[in-house]
């Protein structure tokens, strides 16, 4: 008896939450107008070719100047 009353209050338990958590699913469901414009123009400095250059050049500079540091 008290195996069935056990299994009984576990399955209501568990209804409730399904029950639940279905609410809570279906309150999220809210749509999102959302206008995302990656296209606005040519902002992006690390898109242009020169920079990469600068930047290389830059980097081996100081690598070379690094390296070249601890001997006399």
């Amino acid at each position: 008896m008290k195996k069935i009353l056990t299994v009984s209050w576990e399955r209501t338990f568990m209804f409730i939450m399904f029950a639940f958590t279905s609410i809570h699913s279906f309150a999220q469901d809210k749509g999102l107008d959302i206008d995302v414009d990656i296209n606005k123009g040519d902002d992006n400095l690390f898109a242009k070719p020169w920079v990469w250059i600068v930047g290389a050049a830059v980097f081996i500079l100081l690598l070379v100047a690094i390296l070249r540091g601890g001997r006399k």
